[in-house]
């Protein structure tokens, strides 16, 4: 009876949101059509220090890129040398993609699985390809990947030792 109470309270655990993610955000769709593959971790060093703020997913030029949650457009344009669409979404996150070619504008309305645009075959964010998502909430970096179901850690729980 004990080991079937603790497989449940297991399982129960292991649906709940990542710590820091919010119920609105948690659950996200994986924002390419493969397999939910991470090339590069988030690796925040320091807030203004070396590091990668964000997630690289392997992206082919010109595979579409689809809205993870919906949101309204922010910014869609060029930063510095690449294509850059950025998504304010309800919760209060910003989510953006780079590189990624748009038709959508500022003020756009989309919703979750909407294609945003395709992965940029004139820029790259990597030799092999790749699509680069970074999420910001209250101005602080944060790891997109606590957002996707699929790449959440599972909860870890310490069980009293029984004798």
């Amino acid at each position: 009876m004990a080991c079937l109470l603790t497989a449940a309270l297991l399982c129960e655990l292991s649906l709940l949101p990542a710590p820091g993610a919010s119920a609105a955000t948690a659950g996200w769709l994986w924002p390419v059509e493969a397999p939910p593959v991470v090339s590069r971790a988030f690796d925040l060093d320091a807030p203004y220090g070396a590091g990668h703020r964000g997630i690289d997913i392997p992206a082919a030029p010109g595979a579409v890129v689809l809205a993870p949650a919906a949101g309204t457009v922010r910014f869609s344009g060029f930063v510095v040398d690449r294509p850059v669409l950025s998504i304010q979404h309800a919760d209060g996150a910003l989510s953006s993609y780079e590189p990624v070619v748009s038709e959508l504008e500022p003020g756009d309305v989309v919703v979750a699985g909407q294609r945003l645009g395709l992965v940029s075959a004139e820029h790259r964010h990597t030799p092999e390809g790749a699509l680069h998502l970074g999420v910001r909430q209250e101005g602080a970096y944060r790891d997109p990947a606590s957002l996707f179901d699929g790449l959440r850690p599972a909860a870890a729980v310490l069980l009293p030792l029984y004798r």
